[in-house]
């Protein structure tokens, strides 16, 4: 129900589902959940780019409630991909998140942080040492 209610067309609908998703989260937050929660994560998502200040209200909700259980590594990669969109709009969303996320976590989000290395300046390089892992 909750995936048929989060890609509803009715907002009523996706905002009593964010607000749902939120309960669950901070419920079951450290009970080994996360599989589950990643998969309504996905769900939740595309509704940060509502319009409607209540909808927008209810996912900031739930997308700090997962920041809680998931922890800020998962929500700094999501953040990430959209920090520096081309469109202003898409830009604005995502830094508002990012925003709400340094505020909840900044000391534990350091460590996801991508690694740049030494960059000179003008250049681009986009090569990663072989033993490296992805975090």
């Amino acid at each position: 129900m909750l995936e048929d209610a989060l890609t509803d067309h009715d907002l009523v609908h996706r905002q009593t589902a964010s607000v749902i998703v939120k309960h669950i989260a901070l419920g079951v937050a450290g009970m080994g959940c996360e599989d589950s929660l990643m998969h309504l994560m996905n769900l939740v998502w595309p509704n940060c780019f509502e319009t409607s200040p209540h909808v927008i209200g209810a996912v900031m909700d739930a997308i700090e409630a997962m920041r809680v259980c998931l922890g800020p590594g998962v929500l700094l990669s999501y953040v990430l991909q959209g920090l520096f969109h081309p469109a202003r709009k898409v830009r604005e969303v995502y830094w508002r998140i990012y925003n709400a996320l340094y505020l909840g976590a900044a000391d534990a989000m350091v460590p996801f942080y991508p690694d740049l290395g030494e960059l000179s300046e003008g250049q681009n390089v986009y090569d990663r040492h072989p033993l490296q892992m992805f975090v």
